[in-house]
């Protein structure tokens, strides 16, 4: 089999910096070091060294460089770091540098993390908090990736796997024995008193109300209204910026505007939708339909109306649960502070024009996300994928079919066990994941 190439890559920021940091990882990454930046440091150790062009010798830069010896490095090879100024003359060259050396090329996006799977340092559910932790926006992101890349869904699942592994074997001695009723009744009773704490446990790790992704994803929250209301200038006074044209003229809203914000530490994705009307253009009834389609699946819907038109009422097509509305009455700078009367409990005024109101507003959104996510358990693993929520469907199923099932026929119930525990499996990337790789590792920028 050839030798695998040594992979390098710009692992810091593109553009101008003050530092920046190019992984090499392969086996001659410490042949790199040895042509480039001799004497090559103890593993481990940060070294002062002249970086050189391998061929013509020219000094490129004064950098650190790191030695990480296989395999107790992040990818498992051999690997080597430069640490050099950021300058984007000083960073091309020195990749071209290492482009020179026999057996190096560039990485691809993801290889370096795909290296580290395939040498066992990180599982896929690490893998994909990593990339979460790297994608992190607000604090309650940061938090929930860094416990996945640290192994807590990894752990989790594996304990969960050799349960399973353990039932199966028990189900194995029951065929073997099946001559001896009291072996093989033993062992039976004994595989699904476990399957039947293992079948609970995954039940209620499912039923968690996909808090977890939506922490990743994001709290989603969906601006309707009749036309004109003010959708749109609230938009861009929550974003601080204009991002949604806002005109006089009905209709401006034609399709789906987002802006995600940071509110208490928690991701909020607030979507500015078209106005709901009777419409006569086309454009504007696929915008509606839109509107209509995002309002049933958002976390929670804001219908905004006109404060010099508060009974205007909320059309039955929007078709939205009581619990998942609030009421925002607009224009309030408009009225008549002499004439104002009591609003409808639940209901919360703002001017999107002068502010007013706007801080409440966002408070109730956070104090909306809060209750949605529920409390932060530092012990308590949570989704956050929807391919770890097929496999454990698929578990359940498999475990369901496992109890719901004769048990005299021993070598389906073993297969209905050997099922849920490759489903596992493929959570972690133990068995069966090929398919899944690309799109796990494609997430994943170059030099990571």
């Amino acid at each position: 089999m050839a030798e695998q190439a040594t992979i390098f890559a710009l692992s810091s920021g593109h553009g101008r910096a003050g530092v920046a940091v190019i992984r090499i990882s392969g086996p001659v990454a410490g042949s790199v070091l040895d042509k480039m930046a001799a004497p090559r440091a103890r593993p481990r150790f940060a070294a002062f060294r002249r970086i050189k062009d391998p061929q013509t010798g020219e000094v490129i830069d004064h950098g650190l460089t790191l030695w990480f010896s296989a395999p107790k490095s992040e990818t498992g090879e051999d690997m080597a770091e430069l640490q050099i100024h950021g300058g984007r003359a000083v960073v091309q060259a020195t990749l071209e540098a290492i482009g020179k050396i026999e057996g190096c090329r560039l990485a691809e996006p993801g290889e370096f993390a795909r290296r580290a799977f395939e040498h066992g340092k990180l599982d896929l559910t690490g893998i994909e908090g990593l990339a979460d932790l790297i994608d992190a926006e607000t604090s309650a992101q940061r938090r929930q990736a860094l416990r996945q890349t640290e192994g807590v869904l990894h752990k989790l699942y594996g304990e969960w796997r050799q349960r399973l592994i353990a039932a199966t074997a028990l189900m194995e001695a029951a065929i073997d024995f099946s001559d001896e009723a009291d072996v093989a009744r033993d062992a039976v009773a004994k595989a699904r008193s476990e399957a039947q704490g293992l079948l609970a446990q995954i039940v209620r790790h499912l039923d968690d109300r996909n808090r977890g992704e939506v922490i990743r994803d994001g709290f989603r929250v969906v601006l309707t209204g009749a036309p004109n209301v003010g959708k749109s200038s609230l938009l861009n006074a929550l974003a601080r910026r204009d991002v949604a044209i806002v005109s006089e003229e009905a209709g401006t809203t034609r399709d789906i505007i987002e802006v995600r914000l940071d509110l208490e530490g928690m991701a909020i994705v607030v979507s500015d939708t078209a106005g709901i009307r009777d419409a006569e253009g086309k454009v504007e009834q696929e915008g509606i339909r839109r509107t209509l389609g995002r309002a049933r699946t958002a976390d929670l819907v804001l219908w905004m109306v006109d404060a010099t038109n508060l009974d205007a009422p909320v059309p039955a097509e929007l078709n939205v649960r009581a619990e998942k509305m609030l009421v925002v009455v607009n224009k309030f700078d408009l009225l008549d502070s002499k004439i104002l009367q009591p609003l409808p409990e639940d209901t919360i005024a703002i001017s999107a024009l002068t502010g007013f109101g706007l801080d409440r507003l966002t408070q109730r959104l956070a104090s909306f996300a809060r209750a949605r996510i529920g409390p932060e358990v530092e012990e308590a693993p949570v989704l956050t994928q929807a391919r770890h929520r097929q496999q454990l469907d698929r578990c359940r199923a498999a475990l369901t079919s496992f109890l719901g099932a004769p048990m005299q026929e021993f070598e389906l119930r073993a297969e209905d066990l050997r099922r849920a525990a490759q489903a596992l499996g493929r959570l972690t990337g133990a068995i069966g994941v090929e398919e899944v790789l690309g799109e796990i590792f494609s997430r994943f920028c170059v030099g990571k």
